[in-house]
């Protein structure tokens, strides 16, 4: 077996933005192999040589966005990032491709987008399992507290019309985000995440 090159691990991960991107504006049905390849610069073969089927492409993508979003939930949540203005600033920067993505994969439904919310579910109920008292349906909670927040996603275009600003640019995010935060008790979050939030938006809407 060859050693893998620095230019096919470039090469592979510039195939899988691009297919992203297809993926998020076409949806997989339209999408084919050879508009990856003419949309990333390669061949065909190139493609099928780094991932095989159109399928197996798709599986990387969820992969990829998956292991984006724990990695965002756990630095901002897990790691207590959320007020730190230099966090907001990388996810605003960082997550709109993912986000594009992912709102279209769980409208076309895929095995990764079901993994994606079920994650969030999980995560958000062991949150709210720790803040709120007894006697409450954290399962239910964080069930629509996901749908709430990934829906926006899904209706991401028709939110940036009403806007008059693209969700996913800075300024609109943090309009979505500190109307999210006006709509939600503080109670609900747990009152040292909700201020957590609250406090780095101010900062990074301060930079702007």
């Amino acid at each position: 077996m060859r050693p893998v090159s620095d230019e096919d691990l470039t090469a592979r991960a510039r195939i899988r933005d691009v297919a992203m991107a297809l993926f998020a504006d076409q949806g997989v049905r339209a999408t084919t192999i050879r508009g990856i390849a003419e949309a990333a610069g390669v061949s065909p073969g190139l493609v099928q040589h780094h991932f095989g089927s159109k399928e197996q492409l798709r599986e990387a993508c969820d992969e990829y966005v998956l292991s984006y979003v724990r990695a965002q939930v756990e630095a901002g949540v897990t790691d207590h990032n959320l007020e730190d203005p230099d966090f907001i600033e990388s996810v605003h920067r960082t997550a709109p491709p993912f986000m594009h993505y992912l709102g279209r994969a769980l409208v076309d439904g895929s095995p990764g987008a079901a993994a994606m919310f079920d994650e969030l579910v999980r995560v958000t109920e062991e949150h709210l399992a720790k803040t709120d008292g007894q006697g409450v349906d954290h399962r239910a909670r964080a069930t629509v507290l996901t749908a709430m927040k990934l829906g926006m996603t899904v209706l991401h275009e028709h939110v940036s019309r009403a806007l008059g600003t693209p969700m996913f640019s800075p300024d609109g995010a943090l309009r979505v985000g500190k109307a999210q935060l006006d709509l939600i008790r503080p109670e609900f979050l747990g009152r040292e995440l909700f201020e957590q939030a609250r406090t780095g938006l101010e900062k990074f809407e301060e930079r702007q």
